[in-house]
């Protein structure tokens, strides 16, 4: 009877632990939602909110260490569950990251002027867009478990570097116009660059659930588009 108990309590735990990780996914993809709603409108009364929300999803992030420690040292768990375990906080540390750099983009708003060119504000908003439904599908398909669509997400990063490239050409004829743009220029090279650097992670996410789901990694390099040199 102890054993039964023991074994529940033991799945419970895991099960807190996923619960954990996909309310922290689900707080950073809000963050970075936000975050590129403000850069699109300029926005700068949003930023401080969404720059204090960082805080809920490092508490989560320390919430998430403390289970896995709890995990490791009472329970001793099997191979699958130590993969779960594992690949827990492996995602964790990216969610981390990704709300990082939303945190970051959000800071670049204030100092931006009111009228961007809106071909530059466009080939944002469609990285931006793009990167959070690539953090929506990796989200889901942890959740349901589903190696497929985790793989469409991996192979989707070639075209998160593509519209990295429009974006990154955006800003640099912006610049090319007028010297003065120099400053706000430097800032939206950065916001393109932490997309792109989000998407990197949302990849990285994808590739642990597709080992956490068959117990081996994706093979082969990962599929690349057009690179930036800035």
């Amino acid at each position: 009877m102890s054993n039964e108990h023991t074994v529940k309590s033991y799945e419970e735990e895991l099960q807190y632990l996923k619960d954990s990780v996909i309310q922290m996914g689900s707080l950073t993809e809000a963050q970075l939602s936000d975050s590129m709603d403000a850069v699109i409108k300029v926005d700068k009364d949003s930023t401080d909110k969404i720059i204090q929300s960082d805080e809920k999803v490092n508490k989560f992030r320390s919430k998430i260490d403390t289970q896995i420690m709890t995990l490791l040292v009472k329970r001793a768990p099997m191979a699958i569950d130590l993969r779960e375990t594992i690949s827990a906080l492996k995602i964790s540390q990216d969610l981390e990251r990704i709300g990082d750099l939303s945190k970051s983009n959000a800071k670049k708003v204030k100092p931006l002027p009111l009228d961007l060119p809106e071909e530059l504000l466009g080939n944002l908003k469609r990285l931006g867009d793009l990167v959070t439904k690539q953090l929506n599908d990796v989200l889901d398909s942890y959740v349901n478990q589903n190696y497929d669509k985790a793989k469409e997400v991996w192979k989707k990063d070639e075209q998160v570097d593509d519209l990295t490239f429009i974006a990154m050409n955006s800003v640099i004829d912006f610049l090319s116009k007028d010297k003065k743009n120099l400053d706000f220029s430097t800032h939206l090279i950065f916001v393109t660059k932490n997309l792109e650097r989000a998407g990197d992670h949302i990849t990285n996410i994808a590739e642990i659930i597709c080992y956490l789901i068959k117990g081996e990694y994706l093979k082969g390099h990962r599929p690349k588009g057009k690179e930036t040199e800035v």
